[in-house]
């Protein structure tokens, strides 16, 4: 019995000062209990490692940890209660936090299976535990990661706001994050004015947000007011992918419109919006009829194709705003509602943020990288039923935060 104890110490690897006094099996259940104990004759405040008192244990409490030979596992203990020199009452425990019903052991081991898989339920599943159990390990390590974040290190000079659907209904989340390398600084519910501005009140200090020279966002008017009282000094960028977003829009109604009279526009949203590369032959074919077709939604194409190449010519203020000019007269007398309604009379009311963006020397394609990223997010846990999961999961993922325990060293965190 005695080497069955000792190979089990092993096992759990709680140091020196934690010993097995039994061990309890049920071959039925495949489960197995191991009775620990603080097996000291003196005790140690956790945080100073100054001698404390004894004052007190805990009732015995139950933790899940890492199946041992294909057996779930569990950790059963009465945790010590110590008197610190300065008065203050701890509980001794180096391999779980208080709050926990699962070891640090076990945690670790759901951070790295979900960032590998990137579902939860598959990961709760893979690990023999209930899917509350390894959801909640996501949100403390999320919430751990944020809490050692700081935001002071971080250089501001260009940031993205963007906007995530949520819900059904129009409920939106706003996403803000680092232009150049791309990380998710943090999550806000909403996308109305208050909200903005207390998001981005909690990410930046008043320096910092003074610091700011540009941030890309779309023509939503409650950000761009955010910006223009938070961010005073910051020039505001629309940049090609929220453009490109807008007319893609107004081509699906277009389209829309259009599919009641000529059926052969029908099952086409996908062939029209989507990037001609990833198109397999029989839709690049389909792709092409439609545009060289009569139909107004084939002059629509043709007017996004236009204002795409216009990020390719000069970059110089005075010729983008000719070509630009250009781009809009031409567009607007095809005659197509959806187009100027929506398009081009919006363009021209941010003419000069647009000109901006096309002037610019900025990563434009890193908005639609993370739109991508989320995307995916959402798509593996088939939606979101409450803020807090989806908040959790875009940091989680790309927020590249600290999130091991404290005395775990991995690195996690990017340097931006």
């Amino acid at each position: 019995m005695n080497f069955t104890k000792d190979f089990f110490n092993l096992l759990l690897n709680f140091g020196d000062k934690w010993v097995i006094t039994n061990i309890e099996s049920n071959h039925k259940t495949h489960e197995i209990y191991l009775d620990v104990e603080y097996d000291v004759d003196y005790y140690e405040d956790p945080l100073t490692f100054l001698q404390a008192q004894l004052c007190d244990h805990v009732e015995v409490c139950v933790w899940q940890h890492l199946d041992i030979l294909h057996y779930k596992s569990y950790v059963r203990c009465r945790i010590s209660i110590v008197r610190c020199f300065n008065g203050k009452v701890r509980q001794i425990s180096g391999w779980t936090d208080k709050h926990d019903r699962n070891t640090f052991s076990f945690e670790i081991r759901v951070i790295d299976l979900v960032k590998v898989i990137k579902n939860q339920s598959k990961t709760s599943e893979y690990l023999n535990s209930s899917f509350r159990l390894a959801s909640r390990n996501i949100h403390r390590s999320t919430q751990r990661g944020m809490e050692r974040r700081n935001y002071s290190h971080i250089p501001s000079e260009h940031i993205i706001i963007d906007e995530k659907s949520f819900r059904k209904g129009h409920q939106y989340v706003t996403v803000i994050s680092h232009s150049r390398s791309g990380i998710i600084l943090d999550v806000g519910q909403g996308r109305d004015r208050i909200s903005t501005k207390l998001l981005l009140k909690k990410i930046l200090k008043k320096a910092q947000l003074g610091s700011i020279h540009k941030v890309s966002l779309d023509m939503w008017s409650p950000y761009m007011k955010s910006v223009k009282q938070k961010a005073f000094n910051a020039e505001i960028v629309h940049d090609k992918f929220h453009l490109i977003k807008y007319l893609n829009q107004a081509i699906d109604k277009v389209r829309h419109r259009e599919v009641q009279k000529n059926q052969v526009l029908k099952k086409s949203r996908y062939v029209m919006l989507e990037n001609d590369q990833k198109l397999i032959a029989k839709q690049i074919a389909k792709h092409q009829m439609i545009k060289d077709s009569n139909f107004e939604i084939s002059k629509a194409m043709n007017i996004q194709e236009n204002f795409k190449s216009v990020f390719d010519y000069c970059h110089d203020e005075g010729g983008v705003i000719e070509i630009l000019t250009c781009w809009a007269q031409d567009s607007y007398q095809k005659f197509i509602k959806e187009i100027n309604k929506k398009v081009v009379t919006t363009f021209f009311k941010h003419a000069w943020d647009i000109v901006n963006s096309l002037i610019s020397v900025l990563n434009i394609t890193m908005s639609e990288r993370l739109y991508v990223k989320i995307q995916v997010i959402k798509i593996a846990a088939i939606g979101f039923g409450k803020f807090q999961n989806y908040e959790s999961a875009i940091l989680f993922f790309h927020g590249w935060l600290g999130l091991y325990p404290e005395n775990i060293i991995r690195t996690t965190t990017k340097v931006i």
